[in-house]
């Protein structure tokens, strides 16, 4: 079986791809490409011009919840999607929150004028900018990361007492916040600081963060 992750490595969606294949088990390639310069005929490859998209074979499959899904049914050990209904809920329900909540303000409002404009430009952020993606993560960030720190109850994982697909999708955005230079603020969510701490450490992360940071890593935290 040939696995080609299409995507920016910096993506939190790739990452997710990317971790969720590690935490298998399965060797894949990860082609880079943006979606802001993507090649030609990227559209026929991708409708809706997102990242990433998998390549499995010559199988094509787009999104990576789905197709986080597809590998688990190709790869189904070890189980990073619960078979039990109502924590197969709760997992699907942590990836949703990462994807549709913590997502837009963590990418839009802090990683992209901290760390992706600056990139592209050649120039620092401004001070102004620093100022205005602290405010965001203070007044928006905080209160997502304040559930999350009440959800994680005491316990390692937010489902089952395992890594799933939960854990790795939160675990994933929350590195943009990091390269912004904003991690979880250990004074007001102190479990869930500590548990995106264990969640970067793990072997699977770690190599995905080391690679951004060679290009992102000038504010990391």
């Amino acid at each position: 079986m040939s696995f080609k992750i299409l995507g920016a490595s910096v993506s939190p969606f790739v990452r997710k791809v990317q971790v969720f294949c590690a935490e298998k088990g399965l060797d894949y390639t990860l082609s880079q490409v943006s979606p802001f310069s993507p090649p030609e005929g990227w559209r026929d490859i991708s409708p809706l011009g997102k990242i990433p998209v998998l390549d499995h074979d010559g199988r094509i499959i787009n999104d990576s919840s789905i197709i986080c899904a597809y590998l688990e049914k190709v790869a189904p050990e070890p189980a990073l999607i619960p078979s039990e209904p109502y924590e197969m809920a709760r997992a699907l329900w942590f990836e949703e929150y990462a994807d549709s909540g913590l997502m837009p303000v963590l990418g839009s409002k802090i990683f992209q004028p901290l760390c992706l404009r600056p990139l592209l430009s050649g120039q620092a952020a401004d001070p102004q900018a620093v100022e205005d993606a602290r405010k965001v993560f203070d007044e928006e960030v905080t209160p997502l990361y304040t559930y999350l720190d009440q959800q994680l109850g005491g316990g390692q994982y937010f489902v089952g007492g395992r890594l799933t697909i939960a854990d790795i999708s939160i675990a994933s955005i929350t590195v943009n916040g990091r390269l912004a230079g904003f991690p979880p603020d250990a004074a007001r969510t102190p479990a869930f600081a500590a548990y995106i701490d264990r969640m970067h450490a793990l072997p699977s992360f770690a190599a995905c963060i080391e690679t951004d940071k060679k290009v992102f890593g000038a504010r990391f935290k």
